[in-house]
C-alpha cells in the first residue's frame, strides 16, 4: 500500500542522516561488554530501520527489522511490570511512615527499579521513545508493512494474517480494506489464518464467553467468562504497573512549583493513569468506546449460568460479588433472594475477595483524586459508572454536573446549528443525509437533483465521439479518464459536435447545484462557480487484477492534506478561493466508484456515498472534509462536479462567457426555426408539430422530407 515519504514520515521520526547510522547502532559492538550484549535493542530504532529498509525496496531486511521491533516491543512491557512487581515487594511502602521515611522508601524503590531495569535494558534513555512513535505501535502500523513485505515475499497467509491484525485495530482504514479484498482474489488461501495476531486474551475469552451463553451452551459460557475476568485483572494489573513507569512531561507546568506540589501532580497523574487503565482493557482494538461496565457485566452473566447449570454456591457468589459494584440494584437483590430460597442458604458463601479489594483500592485512589480537584485545580473523568454517589465529595459533584452541562449544552448547539439549515430553493430534491448521519460537518447527500431523462441526456453529451479524447487517468492506471469543461462544451455545440440542448442542460445542472448548496447551508455571501467539469472514469479492460488503488487518492479541495501532522495548510498550490464542493451523479450501471470521507489522517472513514443518478453530495472544501474516490472496476462512472467561492474575484469568467455564447447561439437557433417555419408552411399544409424528449418544439412533414438550402435559410 502507498505510505508516505520515509523522511517527513512520522512513521520514522529520526533524521535522514541517522538512517545510515541505524545498522551500526543496532549491531553488537566487539568492544561491548558481556552485559551490554544482552541489553534490549530498543525498538524505535529496529521500528526505524524496518521502515527504511521498506523505502529501499528490501523486504527481506524490513520484514526481520519490524519483526525485531515487536518482539522488543513486548519484552519492554514485560520487563518494566515484572520489575515494579519485584520492587512492590522488596522496597515497600508501610503505613505511618514519616517524612524521612517515606522519602527513604521512596529512594529505596526508585534504586531498585533503576537497577532492575538497566540489567536488563541498559541505561533509561537507551528506551526513550517519543509519543508518535508510541501511537503507531498501539495502532498496529507495523503490521501495515509487514503484510506488503510477506507479500512481496510470497508468504501468503503470514501477509494475510498481518494484514488482519492491523485491519482489527483499524476497521476503517481505506487502503487496508482493499488489501484484504486482493488478498481474497488470491486462490489457494488457508483463510483459517485469519487471525489477529495482537490478540488480546481477556477480549477473545469474553467474546466467545458471550456468544456461548446466547446459544444457551452454559457450561463452556462459564469457562470462557471465568477466562476472561482472570486475564481482565491481569491486564489490569500490568496497564497499571506501567503508569509508574515514564509518564509525559507537562509543558505547561509552573517552573516555579514546590517540591510538594511537585509530587502531588506526579503523583495524581499516576493515580488518573491507574484509573484509566479499566477503560484500556474495556475498548476492544480498533473501537473507539469500552465496553459498559466490563467487570461487573461478567458477574451479571456468570451468575445467571452457574444457576442455569445448577451450582447454586457459585451463583450466589456471583450475585454478591456484582453486588459490591451496584448495591442498591433491586433487580440483583431479587435475583439473589431468589438463589437463597431454590438452593438453600449457602453458609460462608462471600463475593469474591479479590474483586473487593480492586474495588477498595480504586475507591481510594478516587478520594485522593477528588480531593485534588476540590482543592489542586485537577481535571478527572471517572470512567466507572459504580462509584458509590456518597464518596464523591459534593464540590466535585457540582463541578462534575458543570462539565456535564457544558457538554450538553455544546452537544445541543450543535444539533440546533444543524437543524438550521435553510430550505430547498425548489421542490423535488429532498434531503437523504445530512452532516450528522455522515459523520462530520457541512456535509449533505440530496437525491432528486436531476431526472432519470435528464441524466440520459447529459451521459450523451459525456460519450460524444467529438467531445475530448478519452486519456489515462492522472491518477491511476487502471483507468480511463474523460473531462468536459463549460466552454468546450458550448463551443463543441456551435460547431454542431454535439447538441446544443445536452450543453444547455450542463449549465442548468450546475446552477441547480449552486443554489442548493448556497441555500442548504446558508451562505453569508453569495457562491460564484469557481469551476465545473463533467468527468467520466472507466475501468481499463484487463487491468483490474489485483488492483488495490483509488481512483481518486484522498484529499481536501481548498488545502494541502498533511495525514502524518493531522494538518491542512490552506496554501498554494492548493485552491485556496474554493469555499464548497458539489458532486452530481450521473449513473450506477458500474462497479466501485463510491466517495468517501475521512479523518485528517486520510485513512479513517467516517462515511460513504454510493452514486447514483440525481444524487448530489455536498461539502464544505476545507480540511475539515478529507474525501476519496474508490476504484471503478466495471463499467463508467460519470459524474458533474463542481467547486464553488465566495470570491467574486476568483469566479470562473470562462462560464459566463461561455453562457453569453451559448445564449446567442440559441437566439441564432430561435430565428432560424422561425425562418424555417414560414418557408416550410410555404411548401407543405401537411406537417404536424410534435415535442421531442426535451421538450422543445420540433417540425415534422407527414407527407415529404423538407430541405432547405443554407442560402434559404
Amino acid at each position: 500500500p502507498p505510505l508516505p515519504p520515509l523522511c517527513s514520515s512520522a512513521m520514522a521520526p529520526l533524521p535522514c542522516w541517522l538512517f545510515p547510522l541505524i545498522s551500526l547502532l543496532l549491531s553488537s559492538s566487539p568492544w561491548a561488554s558481556p552485559a551490554e550484549q544482552s541489553w534490549l535493542q530498543p525498538y524505535d530504532l529496529l521500528y526505524s530501520a524496518g521502515v527504511q529498509a521498506f523505502f529501499q525496496g528490501d523486504p527481506s531486511q524490513s520484514r526481520d527489522y519490524l519483526q525485531g521491533a515487536l518482539h522488543s516491543s513486548a519484552l519492554l512491557k514485560q520487563v518494566k511490570v515484572s520489575c515494579q512487581g519485584q520492587c512492590q515487594r522488596e522496597a515497600p511502602f508501610k503505613p505511618h511512615m514519616h517524612d524521612l521515611s517515606f522519602v527513604d522508601a521512596v529512594l529505596q524503590r526508585s534504586e531498585c527499579l533503576e537497577h532492575c531495569e538497566r540489567l536488563r535494558l541498559g541505561p533509561p534513555s537507551r528506551h526513550k521513545v517519543s509519543r508518535v512513535v508510541r501511537e503507531e505501535f498501539q495502532h498496529r502500523e507495523p503490521y501495515n508493512y509487514l503484510q506488503a513485505n510477506y507479500f512481496k515475499l510470497g508468504q501468503i497467509d503470514t501477509a494475510i494474517a498481518a494484514a488482519h491484525t492491523f485491519f482489527v485495530a483499524n476497521p476503517q482504514h481505506a487502503q487496508i480494506r482493499m488489501d484484504l479484498g486482493m488478498y481474497r482474489k488470491i486462490k489457494e488461501i488457508r483463510w483459517d489464518n485469519l487471525r489477529d495476531l495482537e490478540a488480546l486474551p481477556h477480549w477473545e475469552a469474553y467474546e466467545e464467553g458471550v456468544r456461548h451463553y446466547n446459544t444457551q451452551n452454559y457450561t463452556q459460557a462459564i469457562l470462557r467468562l471465568e477466562t476472561s475476568l482472570k486475564e481482565a485483572f491481569v491486564s489490569l494489573d500490568e496497564c497499571r504497573a506501567l503508569c509508574d513507569g515514564t509518564q509525559e512531561e507537562e509543558t505547561d507546568r509552573d517552573t516555579h512549583q514546590k517540591v510538594y506540589e511537585i509530587i502531588a501532580a506526579r503523583y495524581v497523574q499516576v493515580l488518573k493513569c491507574r484509573q484509566a487503565c479499566v477503560q484500556e482493557i474495556a475498548t476492544k482494538p480498533g473501537q473507539k468506546f469500552p465496553v459498559h461496565d466490563f467487570i461487573p457485566s461478567h458477574f451479571h452473566l456468570l451468575h445467571s449460568a452457574y444457576a442455569e447449570v445448577g451450582d447454586g454456591a457459585t451463583a450466589i457468589e456471583s450475585t454478591l460479588t456484582f453486588l459490591l459494584f451496584h448495591p442498591h440494584d433491586g433487580s440483583a437483590q431479587d435475583t439473589l433472594q431468589q438463589y437463597r430460597e431454590r438452593f438453600g442458604e449457602e453458609s460462608g458463601v462471600q463475593a469474591r475477595e479479590n474483586v473487593r479489594a480492586y474495588i477498595e483500592q480504586s475507591l481510594g485512589e478516587k478520594k485522593l483524586i477528588f480531593y485534588a480537584m476540590e482543592h489542586l485545580d485537577i481535571s478527572f473523568e471517572d470512567p466507572d459508572v459504580w462509584t458509590p454517589e456518597e464518596s464523591v465529595p459534593e464540590a466535585v459533584k457540582n463541578m462534575l454536573r458543570a462539565q456535564k452541562q457544558s457538554r450538553a449544552e455544546e452537544q445541543e448547539e450543535a444539533r440546533a446549528s444543524e437543524a438550521q439549515r435553510g430550505p430547498l430553493p425548489f421542490e423535488g430534491p429532498t434531503v437523504t443525509l445530512d452532516s450528522h448521519q455522515l459523520n462530520g460537518s457541512h456535509r449533505v447527500v440530496l437525491d432528486g437533483v436531476l431526472t432519470q431523462s435528464e441524466c440520459q441526456e447529459l451521459l450523451r453529451l459525456a460519450g460524444s465521439e467529438d467531445g475530448t479524447q478519452e486519456r489515462r487517468s492522472p491518477h491511476t492506471p487502471h483507468e480511463h479518464f474523460r473531462s468536459l469543461s463549460v466552454p468546450k462544451a458550448v463551443k463543441l455545440a456551435g460547431v454542431g459536435a454535439v447538441a446544443s440542448a445536452g450543453v444547455r442542460l450542463f449549465l442548468d445542472a450546475g446552477e441547480r447545484s449552486r443554489r442548493i448548496v448556497e441555500s442548504y447551508f446558508r451562505t453569508e455571501v453569495p457562491l460564484h462557480f469557481s469551476f465545473t467539469q463533467l468527468v467520466c472514469r472507466t475501468a481499463a479492460e484487463g487491468k483490474q487484477k489485483g488492483r488495490v488503488d483509488l481512483s481518486h487518492p484522498v484529499h481536501a479541495d481548498n488545502c494541502i492534506l498533511d495525514p502524518e501532522g493531522q494538518e491542512c495548510w490552506k496554501e498554494p498550490p492548493a485552491y485556496v478561493h474554493r469555499d464548497y464542493s458539489a458532486v452530481l451523479y450521473l449513473n450506477d450501471n458500474f462497479e466501485g466508484g463510491d466517495l468517501f470521507f475521512t479523518e485528517l489522517d486520510a485513512v479513517t472513514e467516517t462515511a460513504e456515498v454510493h452514486p447514483t443518478c440525481g444524487r448530489l453530495a455536498a461539502f464544505s472544501s476545507g480540511g475539515e472534509n478529507p474525501h476519496g474516490v474508490r476504484a471503478v472496476t466495471s463499467g463508467r462512472r460519470c459524474a458533474i462536479a463542481l467547486w464553488f467561492t465566495h470570491s467574486s474575484e476568483h469566479a470562473e469568467k470562462e462560464r459566463k462567457e461561455a453562457e453569453e455564447l451559448l445564449i446567442q447561439m440559441e437566439v441564432s437557433s430561435t430565428q432560424e426555426d422561425e425562418i424555417l417555419e414560414g418557408r416550410t408552411s410555404q411548401r407543405s399544409s401537411a406537417v404536424d408539430e410534435t415535442t421531442n424528449p426535451l421538450g422543445r418544439k420540433q417540425r415534422v412533414s407527414t407527407t415529404q422530407s423538407v430541405r432547405l438550402t443554407r442560402e434559404e435559410l
